[in-house]
């Protein structure tokens, strides 16, 4: 196995150099199933912001007027690069966040997909920049041009270190923004080990930077900073409420993926044997910590007995355990406090009654962060653990006696990022799907992502998308060139 200490861990990455944070401070990172440390990490603080922003600022112009095809070398020698070092990769997003090797694996395989796309789109803006836009006066001419919004600050979360990375850099990149990638202090690792594969891909110094430290320190500099013009954020919705009221002063550009509390709805045709799978995935992969994890479970009536039966069959057997095991299916939190949440979430709905299905102990492990998957049955629509994010393996169930209601149970929630319907009958799909306040719904489908389909939700989920099309357009301002024609010589009579 290889070292889980990727190379400079301890620096930051700022003008195309790596480079000692002003602090002089580090912290440490810790493996979440050993809880033992990792590695020291540079703390960066607002001068290393600075320094980071004034950088991207400088190589904005030239790289902004690059072309797609010179991007789009660098995006696809990202790819190949992280391509050639998956292994490694998947071995250090293992230590550092705690997931799973084999879901690792799948995060890497995400990463490279992310790259390779919008490398694709980059290549496809050379052809549609100045395109003629049919006007009813032919006195007039204009042209449709697509331009980079200007310096980006990039925050991501902890609980898919890489993934969410690429799915902000890549298009950013591909627009033709220069960045400066905040990356969680929880799981900085596999970050820095990206930061030094694009460091060899030919990028410009000062196109892309990296910044560790507190999101309270780093997080705050990065949005209040004047010559930052598009922020892009992915945590949890207080946080992100925060981010938006302080890029309100200068009126930066703003995406946000935030918080969730999802559900799968379950008809009385669904396939058994399918849910099950669906189901567990979609609560117990990454142990739950996931914004588009569904975990409000709703059963037709008719069958949630011989269902939760089966289901509690398949719960009690999933293995949690060493993430480097072949044999574990579900890791640990990845960090402390984390585990704390979902303990006092767990522990909240025992003392309030909540008919416990599967679980609601701790494993009983010595070292590690834990938590057994956990199944609450009838659980009040009211209860906060029906209401509110946990963030962790907590899946709560109840049931519906119609389709109407199962919409309108589904739909009362204050987030609205995804859903799962599962039923045999295409024309029920359809009409369900058509009728969740959702920004993205899977029907008798894991939780499959593609660069191509967009990501992000309703309601106080997210605020733009991204991936496809629509994750390039967010690093991107629209302009448009209005010319006045000569007008058109009469012959003489």
């Amino acid at each position: 196995m290889m070292s889980t200490t990727p190379p400079r861990q301890g620096q930051l990455y700022i003008a195309g150099r790596w480079c000692n944070a002003r602090s002089g401070r580090v912290e440490t990172v810790f493996n979440p199933a050993t809880e033992a440390p990792l590695a020291e990490v540079a703390v960066g603080a607002a001068e290393d912001v600075d320094a980071a922003v004034s950088a991207a600022a400088a190589a904005q112009s030239a790289w902004g007027r690059s072309s797609g095809h010179e991007r789009a070398t660098c995006l696809r020698a990202i790819a190949r690069g992280v391509e050639q070092q998956q292994e490694q990769l998947a071995q250090l997003q293992t230590a550092n966040n705690g997931k799973p090797l084999s879901e690792s694996q799948i995060d890497i395989g995400d990463v490279i997909a992310t790259f390779n796309y919008y490398a694709e789109l980059a290549e496809q803006l050379d052809a549609r920049q100045d395109q003629p836009v049919t006007l009813p006066d032919a006195g007039f001419a204009a042209t449709l041009r697509c331009e980079p919004c200007g310096v980006a600050a990039l925050i991501v979360p902890w609980n898919f270190p890489m993934v969410t990375t690429a799915w902000k850099v890549a298009p950013a990149l591909a627009a033709g923004c220069t960045v400066i990638l905040k990356p969680s202090e929880i799981t900085p690792l596999p970050e820095l080990a990206l930061a030094a594969i694009i460091d060899q891909a030919g990028l410009p110094a000062g196109v892309f930077n990296l910044v560790t430290g507190s999101g309270a320190e780093v997080g705050t500099a990065l949005v209040a900073h004047p010559a930052v013009r598009k922020v892009s954020f992915t945590g949890s919705t207080a946080v992100g409420q925060t981010v938006m009221k302080a890029a309100a002063d200068d009126l930066k550009r703003v995406s946000l993926e935030l918080g969730g509390k999802s559900a799968a709805l379950m008809f009385a045709d669904a396939d058994l044997e399918l849910a099950l799978e669906i189901v567990c995935g979609g609560i117990f992969f990454n142990a739950g910590q996931m914004c588009s994890a569904t975990s409000r479970l709703l059963i037709e009536r008719s069958i949630a007995e011989d269902f939760m039966a089966r289901l509690k069959r398949r719960v009690d057997a999933i293995k949690v355990g060493d993430p480097l095991d072949p044999a574990t299916q579900m890791g640990p939190l990845s960090n402390r406090q984390q585990y704390r949440k979902v303990q006092q979430y767990i522990q909240q709905g025992l003392a309030g009654g909540l008919r416990l299905i599967s679980g609601g102990e701790p494993q009983g492990m010595s070292k590690g962060y834990f938590v057994a998957p956990t199944i609450f049955a009838d659980v009040p629509f009211d209860s906060p653990l029906w209401r509110e994010e946990i963030f962790g393996p907590v899946l709560c169930v109840n049931t519906f006696d119609s389709e109407q209601e199962a919409i309108a149970i589904a739909n009362q929630s204050e987030y609205g990022l995804v859903a799962t319907v599962l039923t045999t009958d295409q024309e029920r799909a359809s009409r369900v799907s058509a009728a969740l306040e959702v920004g993205l719904v899977w029907v008798n489908s894991p939780q499959v992502i593609f660069p191509q389909t967009s990501w992000g939700g309703m309601k106080k989920s997210s605020i733009g998308r991204e991936l496809g099309p629509w994750g390039l357009q967010a690093f991107q301002e629209i302009k448009h060139v209005v010319v006045a024609t000569p007008k058109t010589q009469q012959p003489p009579e």
